[in-house]
């Protein structure tokens, strides 16, 4: 008989990671090197991001994000620095659309490593709190089809509308 204390301790789980995330931000740091940057902005609940970016034969070799933001925003921008690094534009890419469905009520494809991205399948049932979790994702995105499309990523900024 499930008496409910797995749900509870699962979502105290998923509670503590995005809080983590929250307090101790990964990739709030400052890159010896910039490839691309952009910033991004949610109008709706005014969480803004700059995010830079280190690439090396088009790998993700670093990412800098500095957030500001609700715990969902700052949490969901950690996550993407952290899982990032090492992967190609695609894999990168292909994280980001996997986010954004799973953001929308799609389950990630089975065998893709989405780190603690998995603590914010909540946020599904919050519609307009999904807007904060996509942003750095939204933010990656755009810089990323920019550069490819003219070789640079010029001073442009990505919002959540």
């Amino acid at each position: 008989m499930d008496d409910g204390r797995n749900d509870i301790e699962l979502d105290a789980l998923y509670r503590d990671t995005v809080l983590d995330h929250f307090r101790s931000p990964r990739g709030h740091k400052t890159l010896d090197r910039i490839d691309l940057t952009r910033d991004g902005y949610n109008p709706v609940c005014g969480d803004r991001i700059t995010m830079s970016v280190k690439l090396t034969d088009n790998a993700v070799e670093d990412v800098a994000v500095n957030c500001k933001g609700c715990v969902i925003s700052v949490a969901s921008a950690s996550m993407l620095a952290e899982l990032l690094p090492g992967k190609s534009r695609e894999e990168a890419l292909g994280l980001a659309d996997a986010f954004k469905r799973m953001m929308h009520g799609d389950p990630p494809p089975p065998g893709l490593d989405i780190g603690d991205l998995d603590a914010l399948e909540g946020v599904k049932n919050f519609p307009v709190r999904v807007k904060c979790a996509l942003l750095a994702w939204m933010t990656l995105i755009d810089a990323l089809e920019e550069a490819e499309k003219k070789g640079d990523a010029p001073d442009r900024s990505t919002t959540t509308e």
